[in-house]
């Protein structure tokens, strides 16, 4: 798909807002491009197996996808979004893999076992670990950024990963890998996303901290930082102007698609990126101006 295919797809994108996070791509209009035709799969991930939280929709949708292209087995965790969770999980199959959904809350510090354990017994291993799942919640004033606010962010946002990969660690071994969704606002802030730009940066911590912990057991652990992304988690957040203006202030002038970030999910999973640990990847239209 060209760039000027995407290009046209966000000039058809209104303002709408959901009511609820993370949000729902059934009800986006138009939905998120999360599968690119051009993208062509050749056996990069044949016989691994991925867990991505968060993929029923957004950014973990279409790397579940790009996954399975590239002949991985996926399995996905998603909070309650059943109808999304079941569209992602046919058009993993479609590509001639095995697929699993598992509804959960990743917050939990039981949720990491949880996941793990019925991934494994589908499976019978894992060897990709996609720490995406999140929430923000916009705060303009520092003020009003309750306690609750703060605890739900961390928990979701960061906790998570710590869950979740104590949980796989022991079933990770040489050549596995550990990829996590960090954020542009990790590394040029966001005056109006306080908390969640920390939590950001909290996972940009950890990724370059626990790559230099595993590079000995050759388990290595990168990141992602999107920028602005057409994902369901956009009309859950903001109302219908911001909606709308996702993305017109970056170089490129627009928001990205789900689609054009899930390459460098696939790169990190796999050998093209075998002498690379602790590093962040930027899909952000060129608004690099601090990272």
């Amino acid at each position: 798909m060209t760039q000027d295919k995407y290009e046209k797809m966000n000039e058809q994108i209104i303002g709408q807002t959901q009511a609820h996070q993370p949000g729902i791509e059934a009800k986006m209009v138009p939905e998120p491009i999360f599968d690119d035709k051009d993208y062509k799969g050749s056996g990069k991930l044949d016989g691994k197996v991925a867990l991505i939280t968060g993929g029923d929709s957004g950014i973990g949708r279409a790397v579940a996808v790009a996954f399975a292209k590239e002949g991985a087995n996926v399995a996905i965790s998603y909070l309650d979004e059943h109808k999304d969770a079941e569209d992602t999980i046919r058009c993993i199959q479609s590509y001639g893999v095995q697929a699993l959904k598992i509804a959960t809350d990743i917050s939990k510090p039981e949720s990491g076992k949880e996941l793990i354990k019925k991934v494994l017994h589908e499976f019978g291993k894992i060897n990709i670990v996609v720490n995406n799942a999140g929430k923000q919640f916009p705060q303009q004033n520092f003020l009003d950024i309750s306690n609750n606010q703060l605890h739900e962010t961390f928990e979701t946002n960061i906790y998570s990963i710590f869950y979740l990969v104590k949980s796989a660690l022991p079933h990770l071994s040489s050549g596995d890998v550990i990829i996590n969704t960090s954020s542009i606002t990790a590394y040029n802030g966001s005056p109006g996303l306080i908390d969640y730009s920390a939590s950001k940066g909290a996972i940009t911590a950890l990724t370059r901290s626990l790559a230099l912990n595993l590079a000995k057991k050759k388990i290595r652990v990168n990141a992602v930082a999107p920028g602005p992304i057409w994902t369901p988690l956009i009309p859950a957040t903001f109302d219908k102007q911001k909606v709308e203006e996702h993305g017109e202030d970056t170089p490129m002038a627009r928001r990205g698609q789900p689609a054009e970030v899930a390459p460098a999910y696939v790169f990190l999973a796999s050998n093209d990126s075998s002498y690379m640990s602790g590093q962040t990847i930027h899909v952000d239209g060129a608004d690099f101006t601090t990272s």
